[in-house]
């Protein structure tokens, strides 16, 4: 397995052209299937041909059991509306991310890697995808799901610390606090299997990947280290934000998307964490228009600038130029 994997960064940063050149750099890139419909994931996976490459997908979570503080904190959220002239979506509590389809399209192109997020997949669906070739990959964030994940069958696990940027793969979002190292992650998950575990979250530099490889890791996955790579598809408020100066830590919040997620710290973060309630996807569907819009203004302010521990190490460049940095070649 390649020292690097380039993480799968939902919401725009994952593009065939990223995966591709980790390619030809010698790291394995991710696809990310998430929040896209299934005629786009196909078209990356047509972009990215037969060049080495994975493909992460979300698995559903049940729907929330009680609305009402979702339509509440709908209310909170109409000043937002207002201030960027967009309407507010109507609650969508049920959503699958069209993940049938995603795991189907996955089985006909043979992706050579499938990771998931946010919980197991059935057996049945891990088998399909080894009969097409698959290797499979859980993302877990500590041994109780862990051992979980490996009734599943996996070919290998992902051990996700409090200190990545984005999503927290977490099952337990209620009690997340992101306080866990990519170390201590890694030593909980090995643990429990004997299955290749790859560390993520926080290793932006060279020293950080040796680390986690001299720990024990069968590799290091990586997502902020590549936000400002060329061929990322970050949105340009988040590049100038990172390159800024002007936001100084991360912090966890499910404000933008009713999930743990880390991001730099924002004025919404600011004003509305207290108040947000846990409920992924529908509180991501429901700030995605006051998202749109201030990415279209420019305004950092009101956007899920997803970012780990690591962020102050990034720099901007072409991808195989980061992974040299972070390999020490």
């Amino acid at each position: 397995m390649r020292e690097v994997i380039v993480a799968p960064m939902a919401g725009g940063p994952s593009t065939a052209a990223l995966v591709a050149g980790a390619a030809r750099a010698g790291a394995l890139g991710f696809l990310a299937a998430g929040y896209k419909t299934p005629g786009a994931v196909e078209d990356e996976l047509r972009q990215v041909g037969t060049v080495a490459h994975g493909l992460n997908i979300f698995v559903p979570v049940p729907p929330p059991a009680d609305p009402a503080p979702l339509e509440e904190y709908r209310r909170v959220l109409q000043k937002e509306a207002d201030r960027y002239g967009v309407d507010l979506p109507p609650l969508r509590l049920d959503d699958d991310d069209h993940f049938a389809a995603k795991v189907e399209l996955a089985v006909r192109y043979r992706v050579p890697v499938v990771s998931f997020t946010f919980g197991v997949p059935e057996i049945g669906c891990v088998r399909r995808l080894h009969e097409a070739g698959s290797t499979v990959l859980i993302t877990v964030t500590g041994a109780d799901e862990a051992r979980a994940a490996l009734d599943a069958e996996p070919d290998g696990l992902i051990a996700q610390s409090g200190a990545a940027g984005g999503h927290a793969s977490t099952t337990a979002p209620a009690g997340w606090t992101g306080t866990s190292t990519a170390i201590e992650t890694l030593a909980e998950v090995r643990a429990v299997t004997d299955l290749p575990v790859i560390a993520a979250g926080g290793a932006t530099t060279a020293a950080d990947v040796r680390e986690l490889l001299d720990a024990g890791a069968a590799a290091v996955q990586c997502g902020t280290a590549f936000l400002l790579a060329d061929e990322a598809g970050t949105r340009p408020a988040q590049r100038a934000a990172m390159l800024s100066g002007e936001f100084t830590e991360t912090v966890v919040t499910r404000a933008f998307t009713g999930q743990p997620a880390r991001g730099l710290r924002n004025r919404f973060i600011d004003e509305h964490e207290a108040v947000a309630p846990l409920g992924y996807p529908a509180v991501h569907h429901l700030t995605a228009p006051i998202r749109a819009a201030a990415a279209a203004k420019g305004d950092a302010g009101a956007l899920n600038l997803w970012a780990g521990t690591g962020f102050r190490h990034v720099t901007a460049g072409p991808v195989a130029e980061l992974i040299g940095r972070l390999t020490g070649m």
